[in-house]
């Protein structure tokens, strides 16, 4: 897996899935809606944990600086 997410993108992903997280953990969302909400707060989770976002691969989109992505492509041309 190439990395394609950057910085202030997993920053942004870990805040969004730990506001989820409180409003459901806390009751403000509940039901169907915050099961579902949950579930995303989870994938944002993941995929910030792994720099890896495959709606970002499928759709060819990146957020990494150009000079991470370059060391990466360096990186998976040596292995």
């Amino acid at each position: 897996m190439k990395k394609n997410i950057g910085t202030t993108d997993k920053i942004i992903r870990l805040v969004l899935a730990a506001i989820l997280a409180v409003l459901y953990f806390t009751g403000t969302i509940t039901g169907t809606l915050g099961i579902v909400l949950l579930a995303v707060a989870v994938m944002l989770t993941l995929t910030s944990l792994v720099n890896f976002c495959p709606l970002y691969a499928m759709l060819g989109i990146t957020s990494c600086s150009t000079e991470t992505t370059i060391k990466t492509e360096v990186k998976n041309y040596r292995d």
